[in-house]
């Protein structure tokens, strides 16, 4: 088997392309990545050279694109299209990238995979479905209608409807799936759950938009690529797979789940006592609460009941707080991989956010 991976530097692709090396030992990948801020060729350290080849270019460009995908010609190999910008902040303060990337990127991967007809997975995201009440018992599932809030999640959205335009006017051989939140190693640190880890690895408050209250459904990333390989051995072609845990909870019980594990506490001068310190007495809770995002959607939730049955997938990290915990040592084992970019995201951040 003979994978492209685009966006496999990256942290749901990294892990991707260490799972295809651990479990397919025939198993040959060429990662193409564009290698923006929020990839790191560290996420590829230590892979075998002899199986996995590094490509430093942008699948939007058709020539590079077209020359890897040509390469491809056995009948399990394929494109696994995880390429793209995905950070909800950046997308409001720059759109275009997500244009770019998200849109133009996944045209060009699908002209390659349809003139050499090969096979295509691509990766999305459950916030091409927009968001739910805090209160509804309804959850996403493939026949949910897009209703996208954000320039990410629509261009995810406009990128899915390519897909599906392309299998339907020129037989693409192509699946999609929707997953929930990731978790895990590798996550860039300017996302919601190693921030707060990294904020309290670094002596820093973490930091909770609004009141918390808004709801992801979390998975860990290891399940997602799972069910990824998964739909490459066993998806029909033409169909739409979502994936999800089962994990939902509100951000502010994920960031007071942190803090306990990483033995924070309140302290009576505001400052963050911990990890592991004796903090102070009070109501200070041992965070801050940050002015909202723009459009800050506030529910996600997915059935994935349709995947498991068809495909027999399940995932295999049900305990969250578990996978929390060892997350949390993955970020304080390997501080040399976060610390050179630490900075930079809070210095981005403290020009917009405004402590309540």
């Amino acid at each position: 088997m003979r994978l492209v991976v685009t966006g496999g530097a990256g942290f749901i692709g990294a892990n991707f392309v260490r799972s295809v090396v651990r479990e397919y030992p025939q198993a040959h990948v060429t990662v193409l990545d564009s290698m923006t801020y929020a990839a790191n060729r560290a996420n590829l350290h230590g892979l075998p050279a002899d199986r996995v080849r590094l490509v430093e270019a942008d699948c939007a460009d058709a020539a590079i694109t077209d020359r890897l995908v040509s390469e491809l010609t056995g009948p399990r190999d394929a494109v696994v299209h995880f390429a793209a910008e995905s950070h909800n902040d950046n997308s409001l303060a720059t759109p275009w990238p997500f244009v770019h990337s998200n849109i133009v990127g996944t045209y060009t991967v699908l002209e390659a995979c349809r003139r050499h007809d090969v096979r295509l997975h691509h990766v999305s995201t459950d916030e091409v479905y927009g968001d739910l009440e805090l209160d509804d018992p309804a959850k996403f599932t493939p026949a949910t209608a897009y209703n996208p809030s954000s320039p990410y999640s629509a261009t995810k959205a406009g990128a899915d409807m390519l897909v599906r335009a392309w299998v339907r006017s020129f037989g693409v051989r192509a699946t999609i799936s929707n997953c929930s939140n990731n978790y895990g190693p590798y996550q860039h640190v300017e996302k919601f759950i190693p921030r707060q880890i990294t904020n309290i690895l670094d002596g820093r408050r973490p930091r909770l938009y609004g009141s918390g209250a808004n709801v992801r459904d979390w998975i860990h990333v290891g399940d997602h690529n799972s069910a990824v390989l998964r739909i490459l051995e066993a998806g029909e072609p033409g169909r739409t797979y979502l994936i999800g845990a089962d994990g939902e909870r509100s951000n502010l019980e994920v960031m007071r789940m942190i803090c306990e594990l990483m033995g924070v506490t309140g302290s009576e001068d505001g400052a963050v006592a911990g990890p592991n310190e004796p903090g102070g007495a009070g109501s200070d809770p041992g965070f801050d609460h940050v002015t909202d995002r723009p459009g800050h959607d506030l529910r996600y939730a997915i059935d994935a009941s349709a995947t498991r049955a068809e495909l027999g997938w399940e995932p295999q990290h049900q305990d969250f707080r578990e996978g929390l915990r060892q997350t949390i040592e993955w970020y304080a084992d390997h501080r040399d991989w976060w610390k050179p970019v630490k900075e930079r995201v809070e210095a981005k951040y403290a020009r917009t956010e405004k402590v309540l």
